[in-house]
């Protein structure tokens, strides 16, 4: 009996779209049906050498396109006739405004961490509530840096029990693709309110995670930096955090007496070790660094999160769960990381 195969549209080629087509091309149980988009840049001649079929989003601007030398295959409608599930992958407050479009046509929907739990009421990280999103019709992949904070703190919460997290994160300033455009320099500056909104962000995946998060961007752009304070209900170890770390899927373990110093050494090992743009798609975890205090009621810890690429794999589960390719979590979660290349360890 043949697999069922699901077929897949991305509306919005930027930095997590081109990232989940990829993603989707590599899935035995997955057909990139093709990429919309209203760009006529390098980036959708990029897609076309690939031979990505491209749709426009906007009638209004196919003759563009086809300007530029772009094989336009059809709109966005068209794509939506012939898909199952559409990744929207469009800029902050875009998807919002297309989810009417993808329910006219009866296509289950994905949204980016840029749009709110409300659009879809179902936010979504795969190890933390992969269940509650089977068969559903939308949800949306929360942002990089709620995603960060579901795996390690949401890790640790699941297996030992958190009394508060609190979780200060230092952001980067932009995308690389746009640094010319803007950013950050010569200066950090908070996010105006406490809590910042990663904190809120994660209670919606898990919502008895006790956290409170601070954050503030800085001049640099690869990648963001988190620094948790985790405080336990009960006294543990040093090594049991580290047990429980190691066994949640999606996290590594870096030391700084490896040279493993700043977020710029492991992003060098991904480019070394020819990682598609050098992605991570783990969360690494300082080990070295992680420390407790003296009654062993809190931890320490330093990780960091790859904003460009953290959510793929949780886009490629959420296509699975939505559909019901899978149903069983780990499965899925294990399926993704093989075909990705994701690892317990880089080096």
């Amino acid at each position: 009996m043949a697999k069922p195969i699901v077929k897949v549209g991305i509306n919005g080629y930027g930095v997590i779209g081109k990232r989940c087509a990829d993603a989707i091309s590599l899935q035995d149980d997955m057909k990139l049906v093709g990429i919309s988009d209203i760009a006529s840049d390098y980036r959708i001649k990029l897609a076309q050498l690939k031979g990505y079929p491209i749709y426009c989003s906007l009638p209004e601007k196919e003759e563009e396109m086809r300007k530029a030398g772009i094989e336009v295959v059809g709109t966005l409608e068209d794509m939506l006739k012939e898909v199952d599930v559409i990744i929207d992958c469009t800029p902050k407050g875009i998807g919002a405004k297309n989810k009417a479009l993808y329910d006219k046509h009866g296509v289950k929907s994905i949204f980016q961490g840029g749009e709110s739990h409300e659009l879809t009421g179902l936010s979504f990280v795969a190890q933390c509530n992969y269940k509650e999103a089977l068969g559903k019709d939308s949800l949306r992949v929360v942002s990089c840096n709620t995603t960060g904070i579901c795996r390690v703190i949401g890790s640790l919460h699941k297996k030992l029990g958190i009394k508060m997290a609190r979780v200060m994160l230092a952001r980067r300033a932009c995308d690389p693709w746009e640094s010319h455009k803007g950013g950050v320099i010569n200066t950090f500056y908070p996010e105006a309110h406490i809590p910042s909104h990663q904190g809120p962000d994660a209670q919606t995946v898990i919502p008895d995670l006790p956290i409170i998060t601070i954050a503030a961007k800085g001049p640099y752009n690869i990648s963001h930096m988190h620094f948790a304070f985790v405080e336990f209900r009960e006294k543990v170890d040093r090594e049991t955090v580290i047990s429980v770390l190691d066994e949640a899927p999606r996290i590594i373990f870096v030391n700084a007496g490896d040279g493993i110093e700043a977020l710029n050494s492991v992003l060098e090992i991904c480019r070394d070790l020819q990682r598609p743009r050098a992605d991570l798609w783990e969360v690494a975890v300082w080990k070295d660094i992680l420390a407790l205090n003296e009654d062993c009621t809190e931890a320490y810890l330093i990780y960091q999160v790859h904003n460009e690429a953290i959510v793929i794999p949780e886009n490629i589960d959420a296509i699975r769960a939505l559909t019901e390719l899978e149903t069983d979590p780990m499965k899925s979660i294990e399926k993704t990381d093989k075909s990705l290349g994701i690892v317990k360890k880089l080096l």
